[in-house]
């Protein structure tokens, strides 16, 4: 009964169009009344979920991409890739991609990435003979590598939502994971993610002929030379720098993840303020305005989903789950296919954050037990996560996009399947081939990451 009730509520509440939080809160709370716990229970449940000092990093890189996104450092990123390959046939496409996974780096965030990138690039692709689709789709496929980059607060969530993981692989025992593994063992993938999108944007560019005018002549630009190259790249460094200061710090134990957020947001502000001089009084209050509204959303989404968390474990969910996935099948590469579809199932109809914090504790004890880390899970879970950002109903990215480009979703969409190609691609070899999550940690910081 208590779990028809939890169910159903929350498929109502999204039905009705309630906020993803808000309708999750809801659904707990009615559950814990249906079963007669004390409501108070519930209370202490959400706010002990948020109460977590690591999570004082999510404010910090939230506020770190709001000022770099409101501090200009998008045009100068731009200017450099477009000079590095915007003279090749769809050049503007192929630097969308580069400046888009650049700034993902910088913000940390797809949303603020193509919000950032498509308020730029997206007008200038249209302008000089790409059509809307295309400009949009490598906009907001390519920002999809903001979510593993080391700025992303996601990380932060899935490494909370990891915390209670246990289990066994060979014999080493896995408990929890490391906000500093996760932040290097996003960078391969990543880079694999804008390798595919170049390809993709590179193929449906000579496919449709882009650019082109509008009598039909292909459009191309001469290269600018390498002494603009140089320019563009030395104007850009200082904003891209943001991720080697995180990097550096975690690295060589200077300051832990969080502090090293704290420092990012240091940085990002003097580096608007002063060195390039972007940054006015408007545009710092509506970055901490944006940063507040945008901290208090997760955090309430975490406070929630500790409520969830506990209401699995009461009702048993979790073992449910497994037994059911292991009655279909027990062979590993079969389990995680299993575990991707219901991932890229889910994302289509849950909020990044969301979807971290309820399939984590779902998911990783199985993953774990068919050979599989916490590391390189989150990666999986992470690209899973971030392909339901660009996917209606809820695609969050898609539909901003869609929004700056002035064209439909159903439209964008029916070109997008090259870039959907791109992202399981990425998907299958995190999943089925760790080396590329966990050999870049292992690297770093010296012991073996799983």
């Amino acid at each position: 009964m208590a779990l028809t009730v939890l169910c159903l509520s929350f498929v109502v509440f999204l039905l009705l169009g309630v906020p993803v939080a808000i309708g999750l809160g809801l659904s707990c709370i009615a559950t814990f009344l249906v079963e007669g716990l004390p409501f108070e229970t519930s209370v202490q449940m959400m706010t002990s979920g948020m109460n977590v000092f690591s999570f004082l990093a999510i404010p910090f890189f939230i506020f770190s991409g709001e000022l770099m996104l409101h501090g200009g450092i998008a045009d100068k990123i731009v200017a450099f890739a477009r000079s590095l390959v915007g003279h090749w046939k769809g050049g503007l496409g192929l630097a969308n991609v580069v400046a888009s996974t650049l700034f993902g780096g910088v913000s940390g965030s797809p949303v603020a990435d193509t919000s950032a990138m498509g308020g730029v690039m997206i007008p200038i692709m249209k302008r000089e003979g790409y059509s809307a689709a295309y400009a949009v789709n490598v906009t907001t496929h390519a920002s999809l590598s903001g979510a593993l980059m080391p700025t992303s607060h996601n990380m932060i969530i899935y490494a909370f939502a990891a915390q209670a993981a246990t289990g066994m692989i060979g014999d080493t025992a896995v408990h929890g994971v490391s906000i500093g593994d996760l932040m290097f063992a996003g960078l391969i993938p990543c880079f694999w993610i804008m390798v595919c999108m170049l390809v993709a944007a590179r193929w449906q560019a000579v496919r449709y002929g882009f650019p082109k005018s509008p009598d039909g002549r292909s459009l191309v630009h001469a290269f600018p030379g390498w002494g603009t190259v140089l320019r563009t790249f030395i104007a850009s460094l200082p904003g891209l720098l943001v991720v080697g200061i995180i990097l550096g710090c975690v690295m060589k134990g200077i300051a832990t993840p969080t502090e090293a957020a704290a420092v990012a947001v240091t940085y990002s502000l003097v580096l608007t303020t002063f060195i390039y001089r972007t940054m006015s009084r408007e545009k710092l209050v509506k970055s901490l305005a944006k940063a507040s509204r945008t901290t208090g959303i997760v955090l309430l989404l975490i406070g929630v989903s500790n409520m969830l968390r506990y209401q699995m474990a009461y009702l048993e969910i979790p073992d449910s789950i497994e037994h059911a996935l292991l009655t279909a099948t027990t062979t590993p590469w079969l389990m995680l296919l299993y575990i991707n579809i219901i991932q890229v199932f889910l994302g289509v109809f849950l909020d990044m954050a969301a979807h971290i914090l309820i399939t984590t504790p779902l998911f990783l004890p199985l993953a774990i037990q068919m050979g599989v880390g916490p590391v390189q899970f989150g990666m999986m879970l992470l690209l899973n996560c971030a392909l339901g950002l660009v996917h209606p109903p809820v695609g969050a990215v898609q539909f901003v996009g869609c929004a700056i480009g002035n064209v439909s979703i159903g439209e964008a969409t029916k070109t997008a399947w090259p870039y959907y190609l791109a992202i399981f691609a990425a998907i299958n070899l995190v999943t089925y081939v760790p080396w590329f999550s966990t050999w870049l940690p292992s690297i770093i910081t010296g012991h073996v990451v799983l």
